[in-house]
């Protein structure tokens, strides 16, 4: 008889840790969008590994809710918070200098802020359009192209993190700016691992699949709830949906010492979930059925 499907094992414990306790001691770590969601989550596990954060954030009030609770994660260091817009770069330079001032040039930069939501492509306005690309990659560029140059000019070396999506290699209907910006952040990772790799700077990518948390996104969450109302967990291949602490270990692990010869890499923690496939495909609904639009009408 079969043996019926079970998924895959549930993660450690919150507050386990994947590397030995102080492995980012008296490192400093730069998170953005770092006051909310998975960004907030992987900075809790840098912190429980002794690392100096410095969270940054367009919105003040979320990043004072975050700090306080990032200081109070068992074996953190000292924790900032800097409001940045990283659509600008005289804005990016400033939390540089910001964090440069109160802990030290960051010798981690995790580019975790981004900007998404649904739409058919063909609804993009220019402005929807610029939106999401300018914070997801041209604020990634500003944020790592920082990063590099000051470390360059220190001569100095450092890791670069950044979030991405499996869109990038697959494409996104439904997602067309985010995709195109997440293909774009993806070939930052394999470009600047060349160039930057001999000056000691290594960047990874690191992709994650479904991790529900409280700060999703409206868009995101009715989603996930029109897709699977109740079987969200039945959608994925390890029966399952990931706990954000199983990224923050990820990214820990790509930044650390057991990592350095690890660089141009994009690792996709997402339970193989895009990788499925069916062994018919269902029937095609279009992407504007499936987001609940009506027929399209172009404006006059």
């Amino acid at each position: 008889m079969e043996n019926p499907p079970r998924g895959l094992p549930v993660p450690p414990a919150l507050g386990a840790a994947a590397l030995p306790p102080g492995t980012y001691a008296g490192q400093v770590v730069l998170v953005t969008g770092g006051g909310t969601g998975l960004g907030k989550a992987i900075a809790a596990e840098f912190a429980r590994l002794g690392a100096d954060l410095v969270i940054a954030s367009r919105r003040a009030e979320q990043l004072k809710a975050a700090r306080e609770e990032l200081a109070a994660v068992p074996g953190a260091g000292r924790v900032t918070a800097a409001v940045c817009d990283i659509r600008d770069p005289e804005r990016v330079a400033d939390v540089f200098d910001a964090a440069q001032a109160a802990f030290g040039l960051p010798d981690v930069l995790v580019n975790n802020a981004a900007a998404n939501f649904p739409s058919p492509a063909e609804d993009l306005s220019p402005n929807a359009w610029r939106a999401v690309v300018d914070i997801t990659l041209t604020g990634t560029w500003f944020m790592t192209r920082e990063f590099g140059r000051r470390h360059l000019a220190a001569g100095t070396g450092g890791s670069i993190v950044n979030i991405g999506a499996s869109y990038a290699w697959t494409g996104g209907p439904g997602f067309a700016h985010s995709a195109a910006a997440k293909a774009g952040v993806k070939s930052l990772v394999e470009t600047l691992a060349v160039e930057w790799g001999p000056y000691g700077i290594q960047i990874n990518g690191l992709v994650p699949g479904l991790f529900p948390h409280g700060d999703m996104s409206e868009d995101i969450r009715g989603g996930l709830e029109r897709a699977a109302p109740d079987a969200k967990d039945a959608r994925q291949p390890a029966l399952r949906a990931g706990a954000p602490r199983e990224l923050g270990w990820a990214a820990t692990f790509l930044a650390s010492p057991y990592a350095r010869f690890v660089t141009g890499h994009t690792l996709v923690v997402d339970g193989a979930n895009w990788q499925r496939r069916s062994v018919v495909n269902p029937e095609v609904v279009p992407i504007r059925t499936q987001l609940g639009r009506g027929p399209f009408t172009s404006s006059p």
